[in-house]
């Protein structure tokens, strides 16, 4: 059993996304080079003093530590897999550590911050456009690639959810509550019509979010959109799609959400990008511990 025999494995049986498996192979078939390299055939024939060697060299050309610990991890799988099969007694990956990363702070607006941002936006026809796209990009944390893209028959107002196609065709059904629904409901009959007027009865039903001249919006269109709104405000140095993103996740994991439903809420592939908003939480009652026992 080789590469190709792991990559089918993990791809049938573990039903691991297409690009974790591109990952894989690419990884998989840069270490053969390297072992190749120093006169090793064979992928079995690896151990633990190889491995590290390999991450060595990576480390001495300048990779990433992410980029390291992504390698090492499709190594593991690798390996665990020629383990299990009887392909090989050791798994030579075994008690190698993974580069620590340091975190990065992740930036986001408090809920008082957030109801100031969304109560910006007047009645006008923009305006109305306008609260209804910020109001659904802050109840359903999506990205603002994929608020762009969303469609009038991916909202549905009776159940109260969006349909988001995300980032790897995986379609994903998000709630959103009760202000963005009439948010949503105001902007859809008062507003995108008039927007929408020269288009065509195709375009009507198609896109959700038009811009002035009934077309669709495009990223920079949003991040414009975002910006103007953000300087009214005195705090306009955080505001930007991903905070608020990113403001969705840490006030959901404050309040109380588990770690696998805002992962497929949020679209994540890997969960490790979801541990992240709970780091925050975390680090945010580490504070409050701090500044409020009287023996801490």
């Amino acid at each position: 059993m080789g590469i190709e025999e792991f990559l089918n494995y993990e791809k049938e049986n573990k039903k691991v996304s297409s690009n974790t498996i591109e990952a894989y192979k690419q990884d998989m078939y840069e270490f053969q080079r390297f072992l190749s390299s120093r006169g090793i055939s064979s992928l079995k024939d690896a151990t633990n003093t190889t491995v590290v060697a390999y991450l060595m060299e990576l480390k001495n050309d300048g990779k990433a530590k992410a980029t390291v610990n992504r390698k090492l991890s499709s190594m593991r799988a690798f390996y665990r897999f020629l383990v299990n099969n009887g392909e090989v007694k050791d798994n030579p990956t075994e008690d190698i550590k993974s580069p620590r990363i340091a975190r990065k702070e992740i930036a986001y607006l408090t809920i008082e911050e957030v109801n100031t941002l969304l109560e910006l936006p007047d009645d006008s026809i923009k305006g109305k456009r306008d609260r209804a796209m910020l109001e659904v990009l802050y109840a359903t944390g999506i990205r603002v690639s994929e608020i762009v893209e969303l469609k009038l028959s991916d909202v549905n107002m009776r159940m109260g959810f969006v349909t988001c196609n995300g980032n790897h065709a995986k379609a994903r059904i998000v709630p959103i509550g009760t202000p963005a629904k009439k948010a949503l409901a105001d902007y859809i009959e008062n507003s995108r019509k008039v927007l929408m007027r020269k288009q065509d009865a195709e375009a009507m039903d198609g896109i959700l979010f038009a811009n002035y001249v009934g077309e669709p919006f495009t990223r920079q269109g949003f991040w414009k959109v975002l910006k103007r709104y953000g300087e009214k405000t005195d705090f306009a140095d955080k505001i930007t799609p991903q905070v608020l993103r990113n403001s969705f996740a840490v006030h959901m994991v404050q309040n109380g959400i588990d770690m696998l439903s805002l992962q497929e809420l949020m679209g994540h592939e890997d969960i490790t990008a979801t541990q992240v908003y709970f780091g925050v939480a975390k680090s945010r009652i580490k504070d409050a511990y701090d500044r409020t026992h009287p023996r801490a």
